[in-house]
């Protein structure tokens, strides 16, 4: 007997039903994403050599790149990107110019600090700042008997301010930006409240040891310190440095044998200090790896803090997880976005290229050898070691003690 023909339909329903019997029997499998970091990716745009060329000697890969890029090649290279991080961002504060010197009601400020955390003492001092005007910013009652504000950070401001009453200026740098409810003008990271203060300055860096190494360790690609062990924070960290070699001195997934063991493996990053600190040789102990794994504790817009503008500052290249729109504050080219990556697998495999491409590790500094800063001079100019002049500005501008209560 002569057998009909299956038509398409039938054909194409048994597959469909052959298909599922095996999926979910369990013969077949989907790749799973469990892996992945559950933020927004794209594949980053960089070309790795495929040839292997291990180096240790930071000053021998700078010598390389300038021979076959240099800093007109980088610019070049990098024009759009530059452009772009060269714009006017709404992530920093600007200063308003000589335009607007006229809203300044007061030539002289003084701004008496009464509670503080991230406020050095060196930051004491009478500033010449723009417009002809002159702040006095000190923790001195003596010296500011009669201040046009007081700055809280540590402590609450008074629940009522009176007519001639100084203004109360609140300051919190940490994530939530948690205003007191009783300012006159809130600080915070920012760009959005009255008066921002990144932590891009060099003043939270004050008393580091800035000895930096040429050498770099080509075994142990990873610096990682951590002592606030953050569950979700944590669960990051290992899932990248499971697949990489690294050091961490933290109590966070420490491996090297207890805390404070920087100065056993570097003594040369030693200062004076009769009991040194284990920020005295943050710097020194991280230049000596090619890489910094600096992840923020919350991720929040804007909130980019001093764990990645101190590995930048140390001459390693940071792998950075955090503000989405990090690349607002640091230089063109400079840091590797983790989240830019599908999966822990292919960063690590990414940053064991970079560590043995001479030429390429070197690019992510050229930035700094040819000064190309895009709007990480921004950000260096809203930070901390400008808020003395841009605070007593915004005092100035609503009249200081003279300012109406409400």
């Amino acid at each position: 007997m002569q057998l009909k023909p299956l038509n398409t339909f039938t054909v194409t329903l048994m597959l469909f039903f052959t298909f599922l019997i095996l999926f979910f029997s369990g013969f077949l499998e989907f790749p799973s994403v469990s892996s992945s970091i559950q933020q927004p990716f794209s594949t980053p745009p960089h070309t790795l050599s495929s040839k292997s060329r291990p180096f240790t000697d930071l000053l021998s890969a700078f010598r390389t790149w300038d021979s076959q890029m240099g800093c007109a090649g980088f610019r070049l290279k990098h024009q759009d990107l530059i452009r772009l991080l060269s714009n006017s961002s709404g992530s920093l504060q600007e200063a308003g110019g000589e335009s607007s010197c006229h809203q300044l009601q007061m030539e002289h400020v003084s701004v008496l600090v009464k509670g503080w955390t991230w406020i050095p003492d060196n930051l004491d001092n009478l500033y010449s700042c723009r417009c002809g005007m002159s702040c006095l910013w000190t923790k001195s009652s003596v010296l500011a008997d009669k201040p046009d504000a007081l700055l809280f950070e540590t402590t609450t401001p008074p629940f009522q301010r009176r007519s001639g009453d100084p203004l109360r200026v609140y300051m919190d740098l940490e994530a939530g930006r948690k205003h007191s409810g009783r300012e006159d003008l809130f600080i915070s990271y920012h760009a959005k409240d009255d008066v921002q203060s990144t932590y891009a300055g060099a003043l939270f860096h004050n008393g580091r040891n800035y000895h930096v190494s040429s050498y770099k360790n080509n075994d142990t690609l990873v610096y990682w310190s951590s002592s606030r062990c953050l569950p979700q924070r944590n669960q990051l960290a290992k899932s990248l440095l499971k697949l990489l070699p690294h050091h961490s001195f933290g109590k966070c997934l420490n491996n090297v044998g207890g805390l404070d063991m920087a100065l056993s493996f570097y003594p040369e990053c030693a200062n004076d200090a009769n009991k040194p600190k284990w920020w005295d040789h943050l710097h020194c102990a991280m230049s000596h790896y090619k890489f910094v794994l600096a992840i923020e504790n919350t991720v929040t817009e804007s909130y980019v803090t001093e764990k990645l503008f101190y590995a930048l500052d140390s001459g390693a290249v940071p792998i950075y997880f955090g503000a989405p729109n990090v690349l607002d504050f640091v230089p063109p080219h400079s840091i590797i976005d983790g989240t830019k990556f599908s999966t822990m697998e292919e960063l690590a495999s990414y940053v064991k290229a970079l560590a043995n491409d001479a030429v390429a590790y070197a690019e992510y500094h050229a930035w700094r050898r040819c000064g190309v800063l895009g709007n990480y001079a921004k950000a260096r100019a809203a930070s901390l070691d400008t808020l003395p002049c841009r605070l007593c500005e915004a005092v100035s501008i609503k009249g200081g003690r003279n300012a109406r209560t409400e």
